[in-house]
This record gives C-alpha cells, structure tokens and sequence, in this order.
C-alpha cells in the first residue's frame, strides 16, 4: 500500500487527469482510480469529496447536478480551463521526479 502522503499528493494531478477526458461523478472516480492502479490505490469518499471541494473552490473544476438513465442524480465533475492549465504544470513538475527517480533508482541498480 502507498504511504498517506503520497495518495495525498498524488491526488489532485489523478483527479484533474481523469475529468480531463471526461466529466464524471464522485464514486465513478473512485472506482476508476482503483482500476487504474491495479487495487493498489483505494481512496474513500471522506478522502475524495474534501479534495473535489477544494478544487471547486479554486476554480480547477465544475460541478453539476445531471439526472442518470435510471433517475439518480449525481453530481458531475468537469475540467475548468484554468484546470487544464493547472494540469499541464503538473504533468511537467510530475514527469520530472518521476524521470529523477527512475535515473537515481537505475544507477543504484547498476
């Protein structure tokens, strides 16, 4: 299992990757990122609406309330543009440790 802070941290840039191809709703989300990563990411509802709201908040995303087939309402998420831009600069900061770390952890195994 990863440690608490890097679920944290890694939270926001899975969100707004995942409303960046569509919109979706909170336990859509959920069950995605836990597919996504093999069960190896399995985030709750108290850890996922929190962050949600905060990035309402900020204007990364939007939410609104949409009627299903079957006639549940659900919230839905989508990427704002300024969440777009937001994305961009995180892909960039993640995509650099990430090549740090797979350069440090190659020579270590040299």
């Amino acid at each position: 299992m990863l440690t608490k802070e890097l679920v944290a941290a890694s939270a926001e840039p899975m969100i707004l990757s995942l409303l960046a191809t569509e919109e979706s709703y909170g336990y859509a989300i959920l069950r995605e990122i836990e597919q996504i990563s093999g069960k190896q990411i399995q985030w709750t509802e108290g850890m996922l609406y929190p962050v949600l709201h905060r990035l309402e908040g900020e204007g990364l995303i939007r939410a609104r309330w949409k009627t299903a087939e079957n006639g549940r309402r659900r919230k839905y998420y989508a990427l704002t543009p300024r969440g777009k831009t937001n994305l961009a600069e995180l892909k960039e900061q993640w995509l650099t440790v990430h090549k740090a770390l797979t350069q440090i952890w190659e020579l270590s195994h040299a």
